[in-house]
């Protein structure tokens, strides 16, 4: 969206709306009072009675005046507030449709030039196991990112039909890390139940599988380490089960903590292209720990510092 000149710019507008319509109070007001003297001074100069030219309700007339042009304000006040979210929204939802257009592009386009590949060459076989790996590696994202929006669509529809079940936390982190060994295989990730017990919570085994898959992808996606490593600890305060995802990442800035959970929102999206993803991990994710009745919360030490996200459940003793 370009930039609107200074003169156009909503906040510009707003500005001169108030200025105007307080002027305009203010002068009609000056005017009255003036006129008002002036007529009074030319009563006593002939000795007549002023309340004949001055009527006695004139003063709620601009009581009711003042009133009104102060809802007019108000009025102004909210369309200029929900004039800067909707442009806010709208160079947001700019800003994924850009980046997830790159991110389906990328692996089509790497698909395309490795199908040409085996068109245009006879490969030895080694190659084409090789190119193979690759293509399956493309095509996995490619289905990552259809389903991440399938799956939003429905977690905000709330159309997952699935009940809760009590379920040790525990074992399903540990049996899902098992089952995607694949796709960990270059990070380390360890379990810390200091605990030594089970750890039942009432959760949907598919929603908490996509809450895992998005931290621990986004835990090694943001990392400049040389192999990054997640720490998933436990602990019981008041009844309820922290769930702590703590990572050798890239770190965050305070101001981002909090933001980082709204729908499109990407670090650094609207500054240059140097965001990744599509903006709708930690989104989904608040969603789904929302669903748990639960919730989730971020910190982080600072930039290079590696981040904490705390997932905070109700826990079934």
């Amino acid at each position: 969206m370009n930039q609107p000149k200074w003169f156009t710019h909503p906040v510009t507008m707003l500005v001169l709306s108030i200025v105007a319509l307080a002027g305009s109070l203010s002068l009609y007001i000056y005017w009255y009072v003036e006129a008002s003297a002036s007529l009074h001074t030319i009563a006593r100069m002939f000795n007549t009675d002023p309340a004949q030219f001055s009527k006695p309700g004139t003063w709620v007339v601009i009581t009711v005046l003042s009133l009104l042009v102060g809802v007019i304000l108000l009025g102004i006040l909210t369309i200029f507030v929900y004039t800067v979210q909707a442009r806010r929204l709208y160079r947001v939802q700019c800003n994924f449709i850009n980046n997830f257009t790159h991110e389906l592009k990328t692996p089509v386009t790497s698909l395309k030039l490795y199908l040409e590949t085996f068109q245009k060459h006879e490969l030895p076989p080694e190659d084409k196991q090789r190119y193979l790996g690759y293509m399956v590696a493309d095509i996995n994202r490619l289905s990552d990112n259809i389903a991440r929006i399938l799956n939003l669509a429905k977690i905000e529809s709330k159309t997952y039909e699935d009940d809760l079940i009590l379920c040790d936390v525990f074992a399903f982190i540990e049996n899902f890390l098992q089952a995607n060994t694949q796709v960990f295989r270059d990070c380390r990730i360890a379990l810390v139940n200091p605990s030594g017990h089970m750890l039942p919570c009432r959760i949907n085994q598919s929603l908490f599988g996509m809450l895992l898959m998005n931290l621990l992808t986004n835990a090694i996606k943001y990392n400049e380490s040389k192999r990054p490593e997640v720490i998933i600890s436990f602990e019981i305060h008041r009844k309820k089960l922290h769930i702590i995802f703590s990572d050798n990442g890239i770190g965050l800035e305070k101001r981002y903590l909090k933001r980082i959970f709204k729908k499109f929102y990407q670090i650094g999206r609207s500054d240059d292209m140097s965001a990744k993803g599509s903006g709708l991990g930690l989104f989904m994710v608040a969603n789904i720990a929302r669903i748990h009745r639960g919730k989730i919360k971020a910190a982080s030490k600072g930039m290079g510092q590696g981040a904490e996200f705390r997932v905070i459940l109700p826990f079934r003793w």
